[in-house]
């Protein structure tokens, strides 16, 4: 069967895009199926499609990236405001919880700037400024949140600063001066950029007229730079290539003002970079791992006037260490830890201290003064950013993991990480080689392979890590000296059990080693124990695919080196209080289809077959005999995955490739049912029923050229949802970013999602989308709810004062009272017996101690009759 793009541009020309929904776009339904068919018989992807159908109601998103950007405390340190794609979110600092979120931006929030408290009584306290690659500017007060006020200035922002902020109160400056801020921008237009032209520019804006300055162009970059400020907002600078720039802001600035820059070199490229807070020292690191630090810069260019600057005489090199040519500094120093680039530099708040950071995941404190060192070793990622807060006991750091740490300082112990969901491996040779996660459909986790040799359980529906298993006890290493990697990754019907397999990589050919584990998960948390380790599994050949049993302790391993082994569990057995066997895992059986590669698979809902794809064809076993059964098939290209349909007698299969195919089987007659040229990237079926869906990647042909499709440009995949007895896909989605995705049909109860799907429409099953760069959606694809609405995830927060233990977390409990009216709602009844139901009732409704104490003293004492004469 063939695949046409004709169909898909069809159907965009009879879709309204300014009503469709960026996120989750649904296509249209066939209307004939007739006339489908005779397509889906000759080879072509359906070219007639009906009516459009309303969006879908979008139940969550997340798994956003917390490191794009720096994030900033606020000016009491009690919470985090982070920037997540195209929100702000708050959390807190004490907690590691979300308290809040900022939406508005419509793309990447780059960065994130609160004014500094000078007096305790300030106003300003919970306002902050941000920037984003949608071209404004939001002024934000984050207590509530609401924006104060939107600047456009209709260029992407990629950072910006606000020099002001720190040299002055907002409410003199607002009173005094116009309020500037310096912003790092990039062309609108990004079609029309020449090769080797300057496409960043550093522009000034006018926050109080809502304006940029008009033809003020401080500088000119090959792409848009960082933009470092001093804590007094006094000097600012960027990168650019191998020197740094720097400005030295007037106390008064104006629109029109042009205000004093210097440059300072080096013979490398620079990476980053940090102010001094009180004195003219500025630290730079280079992409060797080397740091320099300039003393006295700007001595002569932001001290003098423009006759002394040009009668002054350049100073020799003995009285210039260090300094590069006729570079404006008195001094240069070079420090050298690192073995690569240095990502972070930050001065500590009194300037005695210098900390620096990058690929080997070591925190480096220098001492400005000595050059002697310390570190904060094994945080298992490299660094990204580092910052300080107001409180001077409290910092945070970003790891390219995707995991914010709050440290308390100088001890720097990490108190609480806030953990986003773990990012794609960043080396390219071994994301394609890995399969990257798995999904627990009952409770909503996804289980996802991180690059420090451990699995991460996200929960789909928080939006939150609920745990990590390290798979290898091994430090972390910088990416391109991996030894290890996790391969796969596999969970149980139940998510009781996880097998993971992991790959010793060979060192000049020598030392290769692949290990099968298996994991138990414990009472809580999916905190998972070691159970067995098998070494070698399939002689020296690399695990294809592991599949575990619907109802027993049972799995399967196949292996490209032509044979598959069912693997059971044995119990713990005991005979007159001796232990004769451990629980572990054992062979049960081992299997082989003419020596071909087993490259899929997959066990039926039952149990009662075992489907192995060997290369092109599928072949059906007896797992308890392991007795082979029958033998399908055959695909064009070897194939890649195999899932068994829900209740139904049927097996999806796909093949990548040349001549990609999905393909659905007939278990009674051993036949293929239908089938399409489809590059399938994931897919999953229903255990309830018979419906599949597909996650399919475009061809990279099919270009939008249309102006009424430009909004679809982005969108490289589609999702297709397939009833099995019906080739004509019953609804499709087209998404970004699809390599590398995955699906997963989630199975949850109304009571869950109580507050996410409405009364009218319940949904026992939803679809969650994850892509490439594990950003997900999770959605009903059975809805047929009017208009495309977002649903929050609920964010339960408090504030930080006035509630404490038991109240900060389950609020303030109603008054006790035994004599109030039986009928009404309460959270236990008293009876003749209360000390059975005094403790019953779930926890946030129970009592204060103090009136369940005495009620239960009470109720252990025996009552008497006595008569009074």
């Amino acid at each position: 069967m063939g695949f046409s793009w004709n169909g898909f541009k069809m159907v965009l020309k009879a879709i309204d895009l300014k009503k469709v929904s960026l996120a989750v776009i649904p296509l249209l339904v066939p209307a004939s199926v007739t006339s489908v068919s005779k397509h889906v018989k000759s080879g072509l992807w359906p070219s007639y499609l009906g009516p459009a159908m309303e969006e879908e109601r979008l139940i969550l998103k997340g798994g956003r990236c917390f490191i794009s950007s720096p994030p900033a405390f606020s000016n009491d340190a009690k919470k985090l405001l982070i920037c997540t794609g195209n929100t702000v979110s708050v959390f807190s600092s004490s907690t590691g919880l979300q308290i809040t979120e900022l939406e508005g931006h419509t793309a990447l929030v780059s960065s994130i700037i609160v004014p500094p408290a000078l007096t305790p009584a300030s106003k300003i306290l919970c306002y902050c400024w941000t920037s984003s690659l949608d071209g404004t500017i939001r002024h934000w007060d984050f207590s509530v949140p609401e924006v104060m006020k939107k600047i456009d200035i209709r260029f992407p922002i990629y950072s910006m600063v606000i020099p002001s902020l720190f040299m002055h109160s907002m409410e003199t400056q607002e009173k005094t001066n116009d309020l500037f801020a310096y912003v790092s921008t990039a062309e609108a237009n990004q079609q029309d950029r020449q090769p080797n032209a300057l496409h960043g520019k550093l522009r000034k804006c006018n926050l109080t007229k809502s304006r940029l300055a008009g033809g003020v162009t401080l500088a000119e970059t090959e792409k848009p730079e960082f933009i470092t400020i001093c804590c007094s907002g006094k000097y600012f600078g960027i990168r650019d290539k191998r020197k740094i720039r720097i400005w030295n802001v007037p106390a008064k600035d104006s629109e029109r003002l042009d205000i004093k820059k210097i440059r300072l070199h080096h013979t490398k490229n620079l990476t980053t970079l940090a102010f001094h807070p009180t004195e003219r020292i500025v630290a730079a690191g280079d992409v060797t791992g080397r740091i320099l630090i300039w003393r006295g810069f700007g001595n002569r260019a932001f001290s003098l006037s423009d006759k002394l600057i040009k009668g002054a005489l350049t100073s020799s090199d003995d009285e210039r260490p260090g300094v590069r040519g006729d570079d404006d500094a008195d001094s240069c120093t070079t420090w050298h830890w690192h073995s690569a680039e240095v990502k972070l530099l930050l001065f500590s708040s009194d300037g005695a201290y210098l900390y620096s950071g990058g690929k080997e995941g070591v925190l480096v404190v220098w001492q400005l003064d000595t050059g002697k060192k310390k570190f904060l070793p094994r945080i298992g990622s490299p660094l990204l950013f580092f910052n300080s807060s107001p409180d001077p006991s409290l910092s945070s750091i970003s790891c390219a993991d995707n995991q914010i740490h709050l440290l308390k300082m100088p001890s720097m112990e990490i108190l609480k990480s806030i953990a986003g969901i773990k990012l794609p491996c960043s080396v390219p040779e071994i994301r394609a080689s890995c399969t990257g996660f798995a999904f627990d459909y009952t409770s909503g986790l996804v289980a996802v392979c991180a690059e420090n040799y451990s699995i991460q359980f996200f929960s789909l529906f928080d939006d939150r890590e609920i745990s990590q298993v390290q798979i290898c006890e091994r430090n972390h290493q910088p990416g391109d000296e991996l030894t290890v990697m996790v391969n796969l990754v596999a969970l149980s019907l139940d998510g009781c059990v996880m097998s993971t397999v992991e790959t010793r990589l060979p060192e000049e050919g020598i030392g290769g080693l692949v290990s099968l584990k298996f994991w138990t998960c414990g009472q809580q948390n999916k905190d998972f124990s070691l159970s067995t380790v098998v070494y070698e599994p399939h002689s020296e050949s690399g695990v294809s695919a592991i599949a575990f049993h619907p109802t027993r302790f049972m799995a399967v391993s196949s292996s490209y080196g032509g044979d598959f082994k069912v693997w059971i569990r044995n119990h713990e057995i005991k005979r007159k209080d001796r232990m004769l066997q451990k629980t572990g895992w054992t062979c049960h059986a081992v299997g082989s289809y003419k020596k071909k590669p087993l490259t899929a698979a997959t066990f039926s809902p039952d149990g009662s077959v075992l489907a192995v794809a060997a290369e092109t064809v599928i072949t059906l076993w007896d797992p308890e005999k392991n007795v082979l059964v029958a033998v399908i098939g055959e695909s064009l290209e070897p194939i890649k995955s195999l899932s068994f349909l829900g209740k139904s007698e049927h097996l999806v299969s796909t093949s990548q490739g040349s001549n990609p195919q999905v393909s659905v089987w007939s278990m009674s007659k051993l036949s293929v049912s239908w089938s399409y040229k489809l590059h399938a990237e994931a897919i999953t079926c229903s255990l309830d029923d018979s419906s599949f869906a597909v996650l399919a990647r475009l061809p990279e042909t099919s270009k939008l050229t249309e102006s009424n499709e430009t909004t679809l440009q982005s969108k490289d995949g589609a999702i297709l949802l397939f009833n099995v007895g019906d080739p004509v896909p019953v609804r499709t989605w087209f998404v970004e970013k699809s390599r590398g995705g995955g699906l997963s049909f989630l199975h949850t109860n109304r009571a869950s999602l109580e507050e996410k799907i409405s009364d009218e429409n319940p949904a026992s099953v939803l679809l969650a989308y994850l892509n490439g760069d594990h950003e997900y959606v999770i959605f009903n694809p059975y809805g047929e709810q009017e208009g495309g609405i977002a649903h929050k995830r609920s964010i339960v927060g408090f504030e930080e004062t006035g509630q404490i233990g038991y109240s900060s977390i389950y609020g303030e409990l109603s008054e006790f009272d035994l004599n109030r009216n039986q009928t009404q709602p309460s959270p236990f009844v008293p009876s003749e017996r209360p000390w059975e139901t005094i403790f019953s009732g779930p926890s946030h409704s129970l009592p204060p101690l103090t009136k369940l104490c005495s009620t239960f003293l009470e109720s252990l004492l025996e009552k008497r009759t006595v008569v009074v004469e």
